[in-house]
């Protein structure tokens, strides 16, 4: 459940990480599937490694067709 402290934006290694105001264009469907995810994926707490392989991804565009549900 976010409660709009901003905390997590600059923490994201990948910068992927906006305030709902401050979505850049493009970018907005994205806004309706996190509405719909975070109902399923867990809280994060605290802080964790990123996976083996996120080096890889962070040059990666179009990712969203990778989406595993």
């Amino acid at each position: 459940m976010c409660i709009d402290c901003s905390l997590c934006e600059p923490e994201c290694p990948v910068d992927a990480i906006y305030a709902e105001d401050d979505v850049p264009q493009g970018q907005e469907q994205f806004l309706e599937l996190n509405a719909e995810l975070s109902k399923e994926w867990p809280v994060l707490t605290e802080k964790k490694p990123g996976p083996p392989d996120a080096a890889d991804w962070e040059t990666v565009s179009e990712k969203l067709q990778y989406l595993e549900r």
